[in-house]
């Protein structure tokens, strides 16, 4: 692994955790992307107990400001905590680029994003000097968090972004025409001239076979969610923190719209989410 990324590593997560083994893990994001994450987690550890929080009121982040960014992570953080959480995972790229050191900043447990683990995967994928092309929002590439991780690891580094992707996957038509027509607009340019893509945003796994077709079959797909679910586990598991229970609970809290996200859940995802509760802000 290159230095850089050993580097961060260090770094990532932080602060010694002060609840039990059977507390759950708080994972965070816009609306439905962070699923992904969560997807993974469930399969990788079904002992666990997870509660999700989708910020349905506000999706997407990746057109907010800054300063919008940080003051929702900030409350969403705080509710999750509320629940007497184990670890947070941030898993919404935009809000991992621009509010993580904010949200550690109020948390007693270890905080995790998403973006190190998906620089961490495409190191391990791209050559020595290979070339990586990182797909986001707006916010997410304007915040060059990834240029930065990947800096001095040897990759030549271009990041793209892709607003509508999101609304595309909000509005459940990942497999619809419009859904292959978005995705040559934004990505045919660079067919056959990049090594690795980075999927850096958690919705956009939903969108992955759609995104290696325009590719081809030259570019590795980098799934940042599984990246940051993989990462999840090993944080737990030396953290001495895995539950030994063989079935963990799920919980689900969106800030609206709980049936959309119920049933956007089950058809992208195959999630069934039984009852969501509402929090507001």
């Amino acid at each position: 692994m290159r230095k850089k990324a050993e580097s961060l590593k260090r770094t990532e997560v932080r602060k010694v955790c002060p609840r039990p083994a059977d507390s759950p893990v708080g994972i965070f994001d816009s609306g439905l992307g962070g699923l992904t994450v969560f997807k993974e987690l469930r399969s990788m550890l079904p002992g666990e107990n997870l509660v999700y929080f989708g910020d349905t009121a506000r999706v997407p982040y990746g057109t907010k400001s800054p300063e919008a960014v940080i003051a929702f992570s900030k409350e969403i953080a705080a509710y999750l905590l509320e629940k007497r959480i184990k670890l947070l995972i941030v898993a919404c790229n935009t809000a991992s680029s621009l509010a993580l050191d904010a949200v550690r900043k109020i948390s007693p447990v270890p905080v995790m994003g998403v973006i190190l683990p998906g620089v961490e995967a495409a190191l391990r994928t791209a050559p020595p000097g290979g070339r990586v092309l990182v797909t986001g929002t707006s916010a997410t590439v304007n915040s060059r968090a990834y240029s930065r991780a990947l800096a001095g690891s040897g990759v030549k580094v271009t990041e793209r972004a892709c607003p509508l992707f999101v609304p595309l996957v909000e509005e459940g038509w990942c497999t619809k025409p419009v859904a292959e027509t978005v995705a040559r607009e934004y990505l045919a340019q660079y067919r056959g001239k990049a090594d690795a893509l980075i999927l850096g945003c958690t919705h956009y796994p939903l969108l992955k076979k759609v995104i290696a077709k325009v590719m081809g079959p030259r570019t590795k797909i980098v799934d940042s969610a599984l990246a940051a679910a993989q990462a999840a586990r090993t944080e737990l598991a030396d953290r001495g923190l895995l539950n030994p229970g063989r079935r963990g609970r799920s919980e689900f809290v969106v800030s609206d719209a709980p049936e959309r996200f119920s049933a956007l859940a089950l058809a992208l995802l195959g999630i069934k989410t039984g009852r969501v509760a509402v929090k507001r802000f």
